[in-house]
């Protein structure tokens, strides 16, 4: 069902670890990592709109729990596929320094989930520089996902456009229901 490509790919970055990444690796793919940079843009937001700042944050609130339950209630338990690490024909080489995490990994929630944030806060700020720096960091933390053996390359891929995707058609709810307000 899902293409060779992408477990030649993820074999090629995975096997290709390097041990003082690692570290710096793990910490990019924790969720805890990021919270300075979401009060930061908090913060932004809160300077672009002031007291309206409310409705942007409930916006980007919104995209992620959509790309989170989306890739991880819809598309994991319908698609089933087993994340690299459990695959048990890759024990022989994988490189696992963050450990294995649950069953599945079609797709990728930290990728769905940083991409919503990434385009859902470029889509409220407009700002070009925010949009790029912010899809770089989505694409590193994406790569990450990889490069522990969580993921094959087609699950942050996937989990990039759900929540890119998920991110404008929410934005384009949010543009109509601030209009009306």
């Amino acid at each position: 069902m899902f293409p060779s490509w992408d477990t030649h790919l993820f074999q090629l970055i995975n096997e290709a670890h390097q041990p003082w990444l690692d570290g710096p690796m793990e910490i990019i793919s924790g969720k805890l990592t990021w919270i300075p940079l979401y009060g930061i843009l908090i913060y932004f937001l809160y300077k672009q709109y002031k007291t309206e700042c409310w409705k942007s944050i409930i916006y980007l609130v919104s995209t992620v729990v959509f790309a989170d339950q989306f890739s991880s209630s819809l598309l994991k338990p319908l698609f089933k596929r087993l994340r690299p690490c459990h695959v048990e024909s890759f024990q022989s080489w994988i490189h696992l320094p963050a450990g294995c995490g649950g069953q599945f990994g079609f797709c990728s929630s930290h990728a769905a989930n940083s991409f919503a944030i990434a385009i859902g806060f470029y889509l409220l700020s407009k700002n070009k520089f925010a949009g790029v720096a912010l899809i770089l960091w989505a694409s590193i933390i994406s790569f990450s996902r990889i490069y522990l053996g969580a993921h094959y390359p087609l699950d942050v891929i996937v989990g990039a456009l759900v929540g890119g995707i998920g991110a404008w058609g929410l934005f384009k709810a949010y543009e109509r229901l601030i209009k009306k307000s």
